[in-house]
């Protein structure tokens, strides 16, 4: 017997319950309009079908696995694939029309490089305070070859960041690096250590800001003064990044000029002053040169702290701008931190450096320039250690909404205020987490500095790792930038260096970061593991008494079918049957969803390769009896119109559609299909 989902045999039956778009038209739902091109031209219409699942009337004795359908609680084990149905029983629709200018979000590509740069460059430069007093004192007259070297290594990791957001230009850094070539978990601890960075860096950059500007200006408390500028940059972030950007720019000019002139005054003051210079050569160091200079790289490594900011908020930049921002702020590093070192040892002793490792340019402006040039320095430190928070905001924001959208993070978080477009819960609940952290801490952020370092250290050591993966598991994707693999493997180790020697160095600051990063994986946790909570939950409810069972498991049954009804779409290439069940089996581990669509696009409704599919689907289908599967046919050409329009039409956000990888061949840009995944081979 024939059913209306498709060819059926005697021993299934059509499901009544399955959704369907109301309105007539062929195909079981849409209204079967004719597909109008951007710009108000009509053209070929994409055409829709389904070869969906059907019930099986043989009662099954395995535990239920259930997920919605039609608003009804159903058993996934209670459905089948029912593999080729011909053409002639299959209903065809005309899929909605999409307005291009709708893909993306607005905020896409509208940061030049200059914007761009500037957001980065506050965050990156303004570690130059205190990393030149911290390296003097651990390396002495070896310091400038140790911050070169860090800028050394900031070099590699140039290339080893523009392979990664060349060939995935999408939001989330490290964390959507390692989602598109590994597992959704890995990706997340990527993310929970990008999260403890950004609230490090607010919260530490927020109170040595305020520091700054109580030493300027006394009657400023610097306990309230920390939550001022914390909610003052959550306002700014929620008003939109083009408004930040412009701020941003305004600090890192300002910022630029005011090195600018120390450089000058305090090397003036050195050449009239050569004995302090030959006085810092002669001094003893504290180890042997190769100790003091394996010592002085690894804190010399927190003057590159930010440099992975660019790639969290990558779809806000042009096309093209994202290696130039890269380079840009790369060679301001290199070139400034190393020259400001060499200017500062020739104005103060060693002694006088690292007494004064936390406002040692202030310091040496003071001395150099007089009184007034000091006060300039402390308030350019205090702008820009501002703008370091701006830029956690900033990249937060990024980072976040794509953990939302993949579900890692509750959805809410996506809302957005009609008057900006702008997702303001992120900044709000940031600026929150923020404050009470600062509260808790009851304004000692001293084990907080410490624990940034790691975090970040550990981000680029995921950095690399993710490009090596991405250049062995998506070696085929089209990418502008190629990091040789030699520049991969001495990238990482010399990050593995880093942290090795932070951690030698100071002991403590492993517990310290270890308490942080595990307050963070277990938000994490909670949210990923969500449903295998639910079950424990369920499991205790159901030992207990009869109206503690009425008053709690059915909600919690409901919320645990919620959350596994959520479609996943793969857009099959072929019938490869491993890259099929790759695919099922990566959706099965990573996702909490129990329903997957299979997407084929066409040209010809004779192409045998429909048929093939099909029948493989069915096989894979039976190997995975937990899966609800169903076959969508698309006859069309796969661009992000299509993607858009598949999306709309089956209820399934683009982050939640997968494909495999593509070849160089391939006329898009991963980013042009609004966060599809790359999943397989």
């Amino acid at each position: 017997m024939s059913a209306e989902y498709g060819l059926v045999t005697d021993e299934y039956v059509p499901n009544p319950g399955y959704p369907r778009a109301g309105g007539g038209g062929g195909g079981g739902g849409g209204e079967g309009a004719p597909l109008l091109q951007p710009g108000g031209g009509s053209g070929a219409p994409v055409t829709f079908t389904q070869i969906e699942h059907v019930a099986v009337t043989t009662p099954v004795t395995t535990q239920p696995s259930l997920i919605h359908i039609g608003g009804e609680a159903v058993d996934t084990h209670r459905f089948e694939f029912p593999g080729w149905v011909p053409p002639a029983e299959l209903k065809f629709e005309t899929l909605e029309p999409v307005d291009r200018d709708s893909l993306h979000h607005p905020s896409k590509g509208c940061l030049n490089e200059v914007y761009a740069t500037a957001i980065c460059g506050n965050d990156l430069t303004s570690s130059v305070f205190y990393v030149v007093g911290v390296t003097a004192s651990m390396s002495g007259q070896l310091s400038p070859f140790c911050l070169l070297l860090a800028g050394a290594v900031l070099y590699l990791f140039k290339s080893v960041y523009g392979e990664a957001g060349s060939a995935i230009p999408l939001n989330g850094g490290a964390y959507n690096l390692l989602l598109n070539t590994t597992t959704k978990s890995i990706a997340s601890l990527a993310a929970c250590l990008t999260l403890l960075s950004y609230v490090a860096t607010a919260v530490v950059s927020a109170t040595e800001c305020a520091q700054y500007a109580s030493n300027l200006m006394p009657f400023i408390d610097v306990y309230w003064g920390t939550i001022v500028i914390l909610f003052f940059f959550c306002v700014l972030s929620i008003l939109g990044i083009t408004e930040s950007a412009i701020v941003a720019v305004g600090i890192f000019v300002v910022h630029l000029v005011s090195m600018v002139f120390l450089i000058l005054v305090a090397g003036v003051y050195g050449l009239q002053n050569p004995s302090i210079m030959a006085d810092n050569l002669r001094e003893p160091l504290k180890y042997d040169w190769p100790l003091s200079l394996v010592f002085g790289f690894c804190v010399a490594m927190l003057g590159v702290t930010g440099y992975e900011t660019p790639s969290n908020y990558i779809e806000e930049q042009k096309k093209g701008v994202y290696p130039r921002t890269l380079f840009n702020t790369w060679l301001i590093v290199f070139l400034l931190n190393p020259i400001l070192s060499i200017v500062c040892m020739g104005a103060l002793d060693l002694n006088t450096l690292e007494a004064h490792h936390r406002d040692v340019l202030a310091k040496v402006a003071y001395d150099a320039g007089g009184k007034h040039f000091g006060l300039w320095i402390s308030a350019d430190a205090a702008l820009v250690l501002a703008g370091a928070v701006l830029t956690a905001f900033v990249g937060v924001n990024g980072l976040v909404r794509r953990l939302a959208l993949d579900r890692c993070l509750p959805q809410i978080l996506l809302a957005e205020n009609r008057l900006r477009r702008t997702n303001h819960l992120i900044p709000i609940l940031f600026f929150v987490a923020c404050t009470l952290l600062f509260v808790v801490l009851n304004g000692h952020v001293r084990s907080l500095a410490s624990v940034y370092t790691l975090a970040f250290l550990c981000v680029m050591a995921l950095y690399a790792f993710g490009t090596m993966m991405l250049k062995y598991k998506r070696g085929r994707i089209r990418r502008s930038i190629k990091a040789t693999w030699p520049t991969c493997f001495a990238a990482l180790a010399a990050v593995l260096v880093a942290i090795i020697g932070n951690v030698v160095l100071s002991p403590s600051t492993l517990i310290a970061f270890f308490l942080y990063f595990l307050a963070a994986a277990l938000i994490m946790l909670i949210v990923f593991e969500r449903v295998r909570l639910l079950k424990w939950f369920l499991y205790f409810v159901s030992q207990g008494s009869d109206s503690t069972q009425d008053r709690f498991g059915g909600v919690t049954q409901m919320a645990m079918d919620k959350i596994r009804s959520q479609k996943v779409v793969f857009f099959a290439k072929n019938d490869n049957l491993e890259v099929l069940s790759k695919a099922v089996n990566y959706v099965q581990n990573n996702e909490l969803t129990k329903w997957l669509k299979v997407v084929y696009v066409y040209e010809d409704l004779n192409d045998p390769m429909i048929k093939a599919i099909a029948e493989n689907l069915r096989v894979v289908d039976r190997c995975f009896p937990k899966v609800v599967i169903d076959l969508v046919l698309v006859q069309g050409t796969f661009t992000p119109e299509l993607v858009a329009q598949v999306s709309q039409r089956v209820g399934v956000p683009r982050n939640f559609m997968f494909i495999a990888c593509p070849g160089e061949r391939f006329p898009f840009d991963v980013a042009d299909f609004g966060g599809i995944r790359l999943i397989t081979h």
